[in-house]
């Protein structure tokens, strides 16, 4: 197992879980305040759910890579949509991963916390055979991997898994989202997880997931970037004590955790423009799209 921890150690865990930071239009005041609480809290490990860049470009991995490299604990990183190169075909298909290789060590990597294992699944892909591509697809493969890793772990280890997409396949006006979703979320509760940590949408949740195989929760986090949707900047603070798993969503304007989720998955980031959609309680939405270049 990888960016391994103290085996012998007991107690809560603190778990930081950032989310689309997308260097290029990143919220830097948001990303000094969370390298503050890093510095000063300590947390056991940081997961960062993907979308690190805007645009894949090289000059905003050189800046994502250089921040992430700078945090002092273990940290696993996943992939997003936004981190696939988007001009360049030859390199998306061919070395995806080439523009990250400066933290290569951690991104998609099983982290050991002890009796806790948090685990990556991989959501973004290179292509589809739907459009647009930045929308999930658990391919076969990478839910194979996930669960292979997840049942060659000793027993009783308590299991986080981290994605970029929730796992939803279709939204309540039913859209499709997550390819293969419904099943990854069925495999997953029949492992018990103790949750599903992903990004994407750009607003925090905190949701229970029903399926064949008993429930399986997932949380969301926010953004750390300029591209807010209905909630300001944030980042997850999670405790595990046992099997009890506590989410606050911590922000800049102190608004309580409640006000900041979300009660449903969303069909994207953009900020809601539609009747019915996921809107938070405190409703900050942009009156304009954020800028997309």
């Amino acid at each position: 197992m990888h960016g391994s921890a103290d085996p012998m150690r007991r107690g809560p865990i603190k778990l930081f879980h950032l989310s689309d930071l997308h260097f290029g239009l990143e919220d830097r005041q948001a990303l000094a305040w969370v390298e503050d609480c890093i510095g000063a809290e300590r947390p056991d490990a940081i997961a960062i759910t993907g979308d690190l860049t805007m645009r894949a470009r090289h000059r905003e991995f050189a800046v994502a890579c250089q921040w992430i490299g700078s945090l002092d604990v273990p940290v696993t990183v996943e992939v997003g949509n936004h981190d696939m190169p988007y001009v360049n075909l030859i390199e998306r298909f061919v070395t995806p991963y080439k523009r990250i290789q400066a933290i290569k060590a951690v991104v998609e990597v099983e982290l050991d916390l002890g009796d806790l294992a948090i685990v990556p699944l991989r959501t973004a892909t290179r292509a589809q055979w739907r459009f647009p591509w930045s929308n999930g697809w658990v391919t076969r493969s990478a839910l194979a991997e996930t669960l292979a890793a997840i049942d060659a772990l000793p027993a009783g280890t308590r299991v986080l898994v981290t994605a970029h997409h929730p796992l939803p396949e279709r939204s309540a006006a039913g859209k499709r989202l997550t390819i293969n979703g419904t099943r990854a979320l069925e495999e997953l509760a029949r492992r018990k997880v103790l949750g599903i940590l992903s990004g994407h949408v750009h607003d925090p949740f905190d949701l229970i997931e029903q399926t064949p195989a008993g429930p399986v929760r997932m949380i969301g986090a926010g953004t750390l970037s300029q591209r807010i949707r209905s909630t300001p900047p944030s980042f997850n603070q999670i405790i595990i004590d046992g099997g009890k798993v506590t989410v606050e969503a911590r922000n800049l304007g102190h608004v309580p955790t409640p006000d900041m989720q979300i009660d449903d998955v969303p069909e994207d980031a953009m900020p809601p423009r539609k009747p019915g959609e996921p809107v938070s309680s405190i409703a900050t939405i942009p009156p304009v799209d954020p800028p997309l270049y």
